[in-house]
């Protein structure tokens, strides 16, 4: 059974590490921004575009580039909530550039929006741009996500090489279905004479019953004793049982 209300870690804090690396003007301005936002929301559709050119980029820490961080700082000081909140950080997603929409993105676990924000998850899985996927994939997505688009977005890691180690929620989220998918992709790859990603073996080897012979030296390592599916209850059987 997939865990559907699975709560990861919200991404840390950036101020710390902004203060850090940011010159006084830098800080300033950000400050400046942030108090302006609290009193006027409707100012944060100006101030946030602007943040590359006034705090900078780079990586700040494994979570945040420099401008992502400033613009979450941007992001929570809306005092808005609920639908207003969603419909702001929307329309900011809309009409910004991948940099804006990876900030958003990035900054959903730290918003008060239930599932008010799976839109833009939904909208950044759609699409190609593997940074935009992988923003989406972090700790609001493994909270909310339901089961069966939780499993089809990590498919779609697999598909585009993003190692699922950036998949937020997965050691709670992975189950025996996403682990007969990973399978079934494990065996096209094999078919095909194409590599299996080793990313992929912790999950299936989670469920052993899904691998057929065929796939345990891929999967499971020379040799290894996999179970035969006959001899593995499924859920039904299970449930007879308890009966």
């Amino acid at each position: 059974m997939a865990v559907t209300n699975a709560s990861p870690s919200p991404p840390p804090d950036p101020r710390p590490a902004l203060a850090g690396v940011l010159d006084p003007a830098a800080r300033a301005w950000l400050d400046g921004g942030a108090a302006e936002v609290a009193a006027e929301p409707g100012a944060v559709r100006r101030l946030f575009p602007a943040v590359r050119r006034r705090c900078g980029r780079g990586r700040l820490t494994p979570y945040w580039t420099v401008d992502e961080a400033a613009r979450a700082v941007l992001l929570t000081a809306l005092p808005l909530r609920g639908r207003a909140l969603a419909d702001e950080v929307s329309r900011l997603h809309r009409h910004g550039d991948p940099a804006e929409q990876r900030a958003v993105l990035r900054t959903l676990p730290l918003l008060d929006l239930g599932d008010l924000a799976l839109p833009l998850v939904r909208e950044a899985l759609r699409g190609n741009d593997t940074t935009l996927i992988e923003a989406a994939l972090g700790p609001y997505a493994a909270a909310h996500l339901p089961d069966a688009e939780y499993r089809q977005a990590v498919l779609k890691c697999v598909f585009c090489e993003i190692p699922l180690a950036r998949v937020s929620g997965l050691d709670t989220r992975a189950d025996r279905e996403l682990a007969r998918m990973l399978a079934d992709f494990a065996h096209e790859r094999i078919v095909a004479g194409r590599d299996v990603p080793p990313d992929i073996r912790p999950v299936v080897r989670a469920f052993p019953d899904v691998i057929g012979t065929a796939l345990a030296p891929a999967l499971m390592g020379p040799g290894a004793d996999v179970p035969n599916e006959a001899d593995v209850p499924n859920e039904a059987d299970a449930l007879e049982e308890e009966d």
